[in-house]
């Protein structure tokens, strides 16, 4: 029953289970009673998305050095008590239950779900 790193409004996969969206916005344009049916996500959850000041130095990232410094700002965020629990905790249930999480992002190495998917792996998720 594992978790699963998705592009958020991509197709589900076969058993996917609940799709959580760590974005720091809704999708652009898309009614939020269509959020779910299109396949953008089932729950909202922005506290795992990068802070808006994070998310720009991540967007304007073109060098290693500059997208190194958007990592550990955000491996800084994501290190406070509250958001490390709630990793542990979704670490936790990935031995329970079938989810997904995911970002917008087309390509996951430049995308902070790449770094979440790093900081689930250190708390023993299991991944599909």
């Amino acid at each position: 029953m594992p978790i699963r790193i998705v592009r958020l409004g991509t197709p589900r996969a076969k058993n996917e289970g609940l799709r959580i969206g760590t974005v720091r916005r809704p999708p652009r344009g898309v009614p939020k009673e269509k959020f779910a049916s299109e396949n953008w996500y089932d729950v909202w959850f922005p506290n795992l998305a990068p802070s808006l000041e994070t998310m720009k130095q991540a967007q304007t990232a073109e060098t290693p050095a500059q997208w190194n410094a958007f990592v550990r700002k955000y491996r800084a965020e994501m290190a406070t008590p509250e958001n490390s629990h709630t990793i542990a905790l979704l670490a936790a249930l990935s031995q329970q239950a079938d989810f997904s999480m995911g970002c917008y992002c087309e390509d996951e190495s430049h995308c902070h779900r790449s770094i979440l998917r790093e900081l689930l792996a250190a708390q023993g998720a299991t991944f599909a």
